[in-house]
């Protein structure tokens, strides 16, 4: 005759019920601290600027924004960001597709410095172009002899937008790629069609939401860059003056109201686009409810 299997003894409901109380209170205690800090963090800072930038009113606001110099800075950093926004989608998104799809010597240290610019500080990156690019400089005084100015000039903005935004696009764009299916372009390939139509009617619908969602951090990030633009611009009002700087001239001037305003605009924009970048990052059919 089998002995009796041991028995394994049940937890008591009043167990069963002090665990769920205790989880059901770390619970609660885990969502206050994350939801507090960031209400302090992000929160309670985007009510404060909101609150200057409006205190006086609608009209001052208004005001504030389309000042000649403020209006002018919003202009050029909005220009310039676009600019560097189409540069680097499309060089970013030849850089992504050169690292998935080839291999050659240099691959791995060309990975690597693709993230390079989010680990130097802007302000390094910004003295890095005047020590290449500067009026003293072996290269800068060439091109100034050809009257051409790049540093404490527009040209020397956008080198420093393009190169603090260069990795966004290739990063977005790069898993996209090695997540692509080959079998549908050796279909293609079978088919008839060339590189060039494979790549427009089977590569980039694949990878458009990547590379679009890419294009708008890359902008985000410009419309807002202050620490390599405020070493090269020169910072004439008018001229080389961007949003960004023309925020901190403000605050310099104990004038919080007008800085306040043009931050405000610079915050609604880059909200914005990182919601449509959100948006386009989301799988298709993400946060619908399946059928049942």
């Amino acid at each position: 005759m089998k002995a009796d299997a041991p028995t394994r003894a049940l937890p008591s409901p009043d167990t069963s019920r002090t665990q769920g109380n205790g989880s059901r209170s770390i619970g609660f205690f885990l969502r206050t601290v994350s939801s507090g800090y960031l209400l302090l963090l992000v929160a309670l800072p985007l009510s404060a600027v909101l609150w200057v930038s409006l205190q006086d009113g609608p009209g001052t606001f208004w005001e504030d924004v389309t000042h000649p110099v403020a209006w002018a800075a919003l202009q050029l950093t909005l220009v310039i960001s676009v600019v560097a926004m189409v540069i680097n989608t499309l060089m970013g998104t030849l850089t992504a597709w050169v690292l998935v799809r080839y291999t050659f010597p240099g691959k791995t240290v060309l990975n690597s410095l693709v993230d390079l610019p989010f680990a130097v500080p802007t302000l390094v990156t910004g003295i890095m172009l005047v020590a290449l690019y500067g009026p003293q400089t072996w290269i800068g005084g060439h091109l100034e002899a050809f009257g051409i100015s790049i540093i404490f000039a527009k040209p020397g903005i956008l080198l420093a937008l393009l190169m603090v935004t260069y990795p966004f696009v290739v990063r977005a764009v790069q898993p996209s790629l090695e997540q692509l299916d080959r079998a549908h372009e050796e279909a293609a390939y079978t088919i008839g069609a060339n590189r060039r139509q494979t790549f427009r009617h089977v590569v980039l619908p694949e990878i458009l939401p990547a590379v679009i969602s890419g294009a708008l951090l890359t902008f985000s990030r410009c419309i807002g860059e202050f620490g390599s633009v405020v070493i090269v611009a020169g910072n004439i009002p008018g001229r080389t003056l961007t949003a960004p700087v023309y925020v901190y001239s403000q605050i310099e001037s104990d004038l919080p109201r007008s800085a306040a305003a043009v931050s405000v605009v610079l915050l609604a924009a880059s909200i914005l686009l990182l919601f449509l970048s959100g948006r386009l990052q989301r799988r298709p059919g993400e946060g619908r409810e399946k059928p049942s």
